[in-house]
């Protein structure tokens, strides 16, 4: 027996329990508060996910343990695992644990596991492990001994930043020949239907209704008729009809006749990695598809690898826990083949140790070709392939970011012609309406100024950032060329209007500086005078009227500052394009790249940004646009400011959707399993149209529809709950209790309000610990959203508790999910952009929004025709109305909780 195993076997393994812990160090027993804390502040225990254990204890860890997570981090880089003891032992290929004492000695396994795989590490391999190793040893990582042990001491001297230079070896992209135009030729439903057969034939399953879809999908395929008339289908599809591979079936055969420009949106993260799933029927082979279909993202969601670099080499020598999450992150940039942080492989348990967005593109900072590692770029290799792949798979966020700077011939996501985009597929259509109200709305806010100062000047003060600003990013563009010194210079000049470093704490004391933070000033004092309760713990809004003449002073001093900003950007932009046409013969690549990415940026904000404030500003006193509404706003978290600024909305986003994203495409599949509304003298289409824009188009829309496959009257159950006082808090967590009990876990409650939520996940969480039920809630544990759905599917048992947005996220198929808990209605917040739109859609536009999200929820419980689920609404005075959201033929109940508790035992059995 080595020393390794010896002392692994001695190292107890801690997993939270009700009351304590559970430990097992050979024998396995239960321990109390205390004694758990004090075992977990000494370090030497394992665990799994210590951030998590952390809040489950309610204690601070010690400096450094013994986190089997991060040793699975360091030896099996890239693999996803969610971030317990279940998700080790799934990941290792171990028996799963099926109680809190065999989690504990599951965690012996899996440790013992990881370094058997050390053992048998090949030689190439274990030389940047030990350089690692050794380096994160200085920092006091717990694990390095015992890899050490096992790999041996590096031979080779250390450096500062030994093991963590894994960006040396990324491999570079290469520009290719432009990718030919996109054709016309049509799909037609034999073309999809025959495509659909070859792909159901590799899963052994067809369904007719998925034919159909199939064939109606096929539609948006075919040659628009005139420039502006895009050919728009939408089509609903219930849950099981299986649209995922009826649209990928027309889909794929358009972009095989007709080459690039078919882009595939998502609303959610989770779908993306659905799509690219299914795309394996149609690619088989893992290269032929990653060169075919091509996932994008946004920015933030990939490793900028400068960022990085300068992380590693800032916190290389520094003991703790940031370097051991920069070191472990290393290990996962030496194999991530995308960069994508957001992915399933990369340790996103580590953003507890340290913010990823310190690692990843942070607003304005790229510098583009002007970056050392521009050849190696993740987010420029993404933009590149994305150019030549017959299918992207992106968000609807992306889509729109697009779009909107299409307009005036500027892309900063992606400088890839906008004409390639000339075919969308929008799976999850009903959320297009809240994908273009965010990506169609402008902000002027102290954050948003202090961004645009910061991309102009560069770090002022005692700011710490790599920012350059435009005088060092562009001084030897400039020299030689007087006009772009003069734009220049002005522009420098005239930033100092904008809110700088510091501006929020000056707000709360200090006295602001400059106009920006005179009206950012003046609008805090306009919203909490007109709050009820000023310091609620909430984000704080107010209409604009009536206006004080302080804060509309200082509105039209910022107005005047802005407007001698935008001139000397737009300037600056126009003398660095001319400087690419006259030295157009002697620029090298590496300097014409530089000067095309400033003067994309400097076109962007000095058309586009700072007159949109401008407008805004002017607005104030002006004569109101009706398709507009605007309010200021202390926005916060946790009950603490953290941005100050005035929001534009439009009432109707769809307008700005249909004319800058659907109407120039050629065609678009608009589709969902929940585009339409249902309920007496109701237009159901009507809904569908004004939620996706398709109504703002000049031609109308094909629409069809297809119901589930699946029998809701024998596999659902819905109950309002009519004897629990929603606003009792002891009630409604006594009632959330006995429906998790009743229903052996498998629940998932959805709450309004994180207050209620926290209030219920106090109340509850120890008895069902007891029952030997797992609880996890979000804004409570300290995990992403993703990784607390990740736990909830994987044990069939387990309990979460989340916002009502949660819902979008969960897909949980089979047991693990059979029952879901509103607290009460799903109302809309009154808000004064609700009033607006409330307004001009008209006084059923509440009872549309409220079906939708009950509809919604509904649609995560019944994933299987083997599934079988009941939803249940804690509040009494539930409209009949309301209740068209759920199938018809799924039996509705109102009943006191106690027979609602029974009819659930006897329904789920």
């Amino acid at each position: 027996m080595t020393s390794t195993s010896i002392l692994l076997r001695d190292l107890p393994a801690l997993v939270p329990a009700p009351g304590g812990a559970v430990v097992c160090d050979g024998e396995c027993r239960r321990v109390g508060m205390d004694e758990a804390r004090r075992l977990f502040r000494s370090g030497a225990v394992l665990v799994a996910h210590a951030a998590f254990v952390s809040g489950r204890l309610k204690t601070p860890p010690a400096a450094a343990l013994f986190d089997v997570m991060e040793l699975f981090a360091f030896v099996r880089p890239g693999m996803p695992c969610i971030p317990s003891t279940l998700g080790l032992a799934r990941a290792m290929g171990q028996p799963l644990p099926q109680t809190l004492e065999d989690q504990a000695r599951s965690l012996h396994e899996s440790a013992q596991g990881l370094i058997d795989l050390l053992h048998h590490a090949p030689e190439d391999a274990r030389g940047p492990m030990r350089m690692l190793a050794a380096s994160l040893k200085r920092a006091g990582w717990r694990w390095s001994n015992i890899i050490l042990d096992v790999l041996g001491e590096p031979t080779e001297k250390l450096s500062p930043i030994s093991g963590f230079e894994s960006w040396r070896g990324l491999p570079e992209w290469e520009d290719d020949a432009a990718p030919d135009k996109p054709g016309s030729l049509p799909v037609s439903a034999e073309d999809a239907r025959a495509r659909l057969s070859q792909l159901v034939h590799r899963m052994g399953e067809g369904r007719p209704e998925q034919a159909d879809y199939a064939e109606a999908a096929a539609f948006a395929f075919g040659p628009r008729d005139a420039a502006g008339t895009p050919r728009v289908a939408l089509v609903e599809a219930g849950t099981g009809v299986g649209k995922t591979l009826g649209y990928l079936a027309p889909a794929s055969v358009w972009s095989e006749k007709n080459g690039p420009g078919l882009w595939i949106s998502t609303y959610t993260r989770n779908l993306q990695r659905q799509i690219v799933q299914e795309l394996g029927h149609l690619y088989p082979d893992p290269e032929e598809r990653a060169e075919k279909a091509v996932v994008r993202k946004g920015r933030e969601n990939y490793l900028c690898v400068l960022n990085f670099e300068e992380a590693a080499k800032r916190q290389a020598l520094a003991p703790g826990q940031r370097t051991v999450a920069i070191g472990l992150i290393a290990r996962w940039v030496a194999v991530t083949s995308d960069g994508d942080v957001s992915g399933a492989g990369f340790p996103a348990f580590l953003g507890a140790s340290m913010p990823l967005s310190e690692i990843t593109d942070r607003r304005g900072e790229c510098v583009y070709a002007a970056c050392p590692h521009y050849r190696t770029c993740f987010i420029e290799r993404a933009i590149r392939r994305a150019r030549h792949a017959p299918i992207v798979v992106a968000n609807h966020a992306l889509v729109i970011a697009q779009a909107s700077q299409d307009w005036i011939g500027v892309d900063e996501t992606d400088d890839a012609p906008f004409e390639r985009r000339v075919r969308y597929v929008f799976d999850e259509g009903h959320h297009l309406f809240d994908a273009a109200d965010s990506g169609f709305a402008p902000l002027l806010s102290g954050t948003e100024m202090q961004d645009l100062r910061r991309w102009i000047r560069g770090p002022e003060g005692r700011a710490r950032s790599r920012m350059r600003g435009l005088q060092e990013r562009l001084s030897d563009l400039t020299q030689d060329d007087p006009e772009a010194q003069s734009a220049l210079g002005e522009c420098l000049n005239a930033s100092g209007v904008l809110s700088a470093e510091g501006w929020l704490s000056r707000l709360h004391g200090g006295g602001p500086r400059g106009p920006a933070e005179v009206f950012l000033a003046a609008a805090y004092q306009h919203v909490r005078a007109r709050s009820a309760d000023a310091d609620s713990f909430y984000t704080l809004e107010a209409e604009v009227e009536p206006l004080g003449e302080d804060l509309l002073a200082a509105a039209r001093d910022l107005s005047r500052g802005l407007k001698r900003l935008a001139a000397p950007l737009i300037r600056l932009a126009a003398a660095l394009r001319n400087q690419m046409d006259a030295k157009s013969e002697e620029l090298e690549s590496y300097s014409r790249a530089r000067i095309e990415a400033a003067a994309r940026g400097l076109t962007w904000r000095g058309k586009y940004v700072v007159p949109t404030w401008i407008q805004m500003l002017d607005n104030l006193e002006g004569e109101r646009d009706p398709e507009f509404t605007d309010w200021f706003e202390i926005a916060r978290e946790d009950g603490r400011d953290v941005d100050v600024g005035l929001e534009r909305h439009w009432v109707d986003p769809t307008i700005p959707l249909a004319r800058d994203v659907i109407g120039p495409a050629h065609g678009a599949l608009i589709t969902s399993a929940t585009l339409r509304d249902w309920g007496e003298g109701i237009d159901e289409w009507q809904s569908a149209e004004v939620r996706t824009g398709a109504n703002h188009l000049p031609e109308p829309a094909r629409r069809a529809s297809f119901g589930s496959p699946f029998k809701y009257g024998e596999q659902a159950r819905i109950f309002v709950v009519k004897d629990v006082n929603r606003r009792d808090a002891e009630q409604v967590a006594a009632a959330f209790r006995e429906l998790f009990l009743a229903s052996g876990g498998g629940g998932l409650g959805l709450f309004t309000a994180v207050r209620t939520l926290r209030a219920v996940e106090q109340r509850i969480a120890a008895p069902l610990a007891e029952a030997g039920l797992s609880l996890y809630a979000q804004h409570v544990d300290k995990l992403d959203t993703g990784a607390l759905v990740d736990l909830f599917r994987a044990e069939e048992n387990a309990c979460l508790l989340g916002t009502d947005a949660l819902r979008d996220g969960v897909d949980v198929p089979g047991r693990s999910l059979r029952l879901v808990v509103f607290d009460k209605v799903p109302w809309p917040k009154p808000t004064i952009l609700h009033k607006a739109r409330r307004a001009r859609f008209g006084k059923s536009y509440d009872d549309l929004l409220t079906r939708f999200r009950l509809k919604q929820a509904f649609g995560r419980l019944i994933r299987g025709r083997e599934d079988k689920g009941c939803f249940v609404i804690l509040e009494p005075a539930t409209p009949t109305r309301l209740l068209t959201a759920f199938p018809p033929e799924a039996p509705v109940m109102r009943c006191g909780l106690a027979e609602t508790l029974a009819g659930i035992r006897e329904f789920l059995g």
